[in-house]
């Protein structure tokens, strides 16, 4: 089963080969990284092409933004499984993939796989932020405030192709506004693994100033309301909240391991099981 990476990038050479190297390591080895660059003017692309062997296809060009790049790279892509990883983040460790795709091999209906997130400092990259822990799913826990890093939500290609892509409409929310319309209202299976899967450097465009929150949290309102759903009154302002807990917590379990002893081809050939 091929699982396809897809990387939004503009203006990334700072971070970019941490990105590409964390993809590169992956034990797994049916693995497809696609690169959509907005029209870099600095050396990302330069960097991007020393990791020829790495990455399998560059869409390069201009864009309607972020999620209009991921858009392209979802239409580009050719595997089964649909991850998105963005150019300042980065998989923890060698064996992220492998975790991943064991749950989608093992569970042939399983639609969706979530993890744990962390954020880091913008240059020390092991000094820890913030920590993401997610939690076992109830679509429920949409009401107040929830919902998973997008980084670490892993979706078959199916869910997109049923109900849609990335909502360009948005600016900063169109990711929330997808797990909504998949988990919450369409309600997709899903499965928790309880394990820090990426790491993102500080700095993002929806948190970034109290300008850019308070027009994510018009955004996250818009999200329900185009998905003709009604949130509880304080599910909008529940939402940034729960991100305070986030600066205060440490990690409880360990990141990520090999998944089996077994090889992959071992792997491959006990699909179905359970």
């Amino acid at each position: 089963m091929k699982i396809s990476i897809i990387t939004p990038s503009y203006n990334s050479a700072q971070t970019i080969a941490d990105t590409i190297r964390s993809v590169e390591s992956q034990s797994y080895p049916n693995i497809e990284y696609i690169v959509v660059d907005g029209g870099s003017k600095d050396d990302t692309l330069t960097i991007v092409e020393s990791f020829g062997d790495v990455v399998d296809q560059v869409i390069y060009g201009p864009d309607k933004g972020i999620y209009d790049a991921m858009n392209k790279g979802i239409k580009a892509a050719t595997g089964e499984v649909i991850a998105i990883l963005n150019s300042d983040d980065f998989y923890v460790n060698d064996y992220v993939i492998e975790r991943i795709m064991h749950q989608f091999i093992r569970q042939q209906r399983l639609d969706s796989v979530y993890g744990d997130l962390q954020y880091v400092h913008q240059e020390n990259t092991h000094q820890i932020v913030r920590h993401w822990e997610s939690g076992h799913f109830d679509h429920k826990r949409f009401l107040s405030g929830w919902m998973p890093p997008h980084p670490s939500f892993f979706v078959r290609r199916s869910a997109y192709d049923k109900y849609g892509l990335f909502n360009n409409q948005m600016s900063n929310s169109a990711d929330y506004e997808l797990m909504l319309r998949l988990l919450y209202k369409n309600r997709i299976s899903t499965q928790y693994i309880p394990e820090v899967l990426v790491r993102m450097r500080t700095g993002g465009a929806s948190g970034a100033t109290w300008k850019g929150r308070f027009k994510a949290n018009r955004e996250d309102r818009m999200a329900w309301e185009m998905n003709e759903l009604t949130p509880r009154f304080y599910t909008i302002p529940m939402k940034p909240l729960r991100k305070l807990t986030q600066f205060f917590r440490r990690p409880q379990t360990q990141t990520p391991k090999p998944t089996t002893k077994k090889t992959i081809p071992q792997l491959l050939a006990g699909v179905g099981e359970d």
